[in-house]
């Protein structure tokens, strides 16, 4: 009979007995047990690799993109198209996540690593080197938008477990701090990305950083993916942590069966943190891409806005663990939810009294962000039967980023140009919405069973 532990009143059946091992455990073996602060060590990498290449491609699609891919459109409808193939890499996520998941079915958790991660590496650069409209004209768009879907097919192809693993070794009464450690990745990666282009914007004209300076953060995520693949290699294939991955039978099933049996999981687990999801983009890209159109400030200020608002981010990412831990999880999000929900009343207004009120929109809402964000991953998972917590996990990500996150920049942008700043408010306002009645669902169905 199995064994159960327990997620703020979500159980999850964990199995004794282990699989058998798909991978090579011979590579940096070593004994001894491994706690779970070494784990997330593993995670935080990984997602602040993953978070770089992110923002990186966003804040271009913000401000480089439209002059250098779309020259021949007004600024408005020339971000609107970059905003349109940056939503292209969510799409292609969770065909990544199948399609990789067979990989490692067939071969080995550390092919399965290493060969999306070359993918991500081939599209980083490909970009850095994709020359303008100007140069190679229809093709470069093409181009861009190819390497744009190689960037989400290598990001779902990069899912290493490892948060699925954190969650499953972090004692009853941290768990909640444990699963906002590999959130951290998320203002790790943006303060470098706004970082490097606040720098290049300051210290090059504006025809040099149209011309080759924005395709140096591309470089460095290139250099960064490479650290990251051995770094997360030489985690995922010691033995001790190739064993402790099967003994949680942390291994890829079939979508089909996933879906036919879970599939109410997936739905929940992505709809439950959607509020986060679309907050996420209106205060990093959307931000941008408005100042840029309206040319109404200076766009290195707003990046320098940003900048201490990742500060508020991270305490915040932070706090939300002992948050989380002493009222639970589920509680904590639905708090913030509703926070976020009252917060987009204030969208417009703030967006719309200059400057200062752009600052305390930026600010307030990266601590909002902060605060849901720390608990936004896997928030249900742990409804997941074990052997489906592996791909379920996965592909309960993909969605959520698919939803709620995808389509923000080119959403909010379009409506508040065309009808008004009330209707990006209104745009998160229904993510805060389906957050809490997929929190709701989830806990009348917990208490059911």
């Amino acid at each position: 009979m199995a064994n159960t532990t327990t997620l703020n009143g979500v159980q999850a059946g964990v199995h004794e007995q282990p699989q058998t091992s798909q991978g090579a455990r011979n590579i940096n073996a070593r004994d001894g047990h491994i706690s779970p602060g070494e784990i997330a060590i593993g995670v935080v990498i990984g997602r602040a690799s993953e978070y770089f290449d992110f923002f990186v491609y966003a804040i271009a699609s913000a401000l480089v993109f439209p002059s250098v891919f779309f020259p021949n459109y007004s600024r408005l409808d020339g971000t609107l198209y970059a905003f349109a193939i940056f939503s292209l890499a969510f799409i292609a996520r969770p065909i990544g996540t199948v399609a990789f998941m067979a990989v490692q079915h067939h071969f080995k958790r550390e092919t399965k690593l290493t060969l999306a991660l070359m993918v991500m590496g081939v599209s980083t650069a490909g970009i850095a080197f994709l020359p303008s409209y100007e140069s190679l004209g229809t093709t470069a768009i093409v181009l861009l938008a190819l390497f744009r879907m190689g960037q989400g097919i290598a990001q779902g192809g990069s899912w290493d477990g490892l948060p699925s693993l954190l969650a499953l070794n972090a004692p009853e009464n941290k768990r909640g701090w444990y699963a906002m450690l590999g959130q951290l990745g998320a203002p790790l990666g943006f303060a470098i990305a706004a970082g490097l282009f606040a720098y290049l914007m300051a210290a090059l004209s504006s025809a040099d950083f149209l011309e080759w300076g924005w395709r140096y953060p591309f470089y460095v995520a290139f250099a960064i993916n490479v650290v990251a693949l051995f770094a997360r290699l030489r985690l995922v294939t010691t033995t001790e942590y190739s064993n402790l991955l099967d003994d949680r039978q942390l291994e890829p099933v079939s979508a089909v069966e996933l879906v036919s049996k879970q599939g109410r999981n997936i739905v929940i687990g992505a709809l439950a943190a959607l509020a986060s999801y679309a907050l996420f983009h209106l205060v990093t890209v959307f931000p941008l891409s408005w100042v840029a159109i309206n040319e109404s400030r200076s766009l290195t200020g707003v990046l320098g806005v940003q900048l201490l608002g990742v500060i508020l981010m991270t305490i915040g990412i932070i706090i939300s663990g002992v948050v989380a831990d002493r009222y639970g999880r589920r509680r904590t999000l639905g708090t913030l939810a509703t926070l976020i929900a009252i917060f987009s009343v204030a969208v417009p207004f703030l967006l719309d009294a200059g400057e200062g009120g752009q600052n305390i929109f930026i600010l307030v809402g990266f601590a909002l962000l902060g605060l849901s964000y720390g608990q936004a991953s896997g928030a249900v998972t742990a409804n997941f039967e074990q052997r489906f917590r592996y791909t379920g996990a996965a592909l309960t990500s993909d969605l959520a980023w698919l939803v709620g996150a995808a389509f923000a920049p080119l959403v909010a942008l379009g409506v508040s140009n065309y009808f008004g700043l009330a209707y990006a408010g209104l745009y998160l306002l229904s993510g805060a919405v389906a957050s809490l009645a997929a929190l709701s669902l989830n806990r009348r169905l917990d208490i059911r069973n």
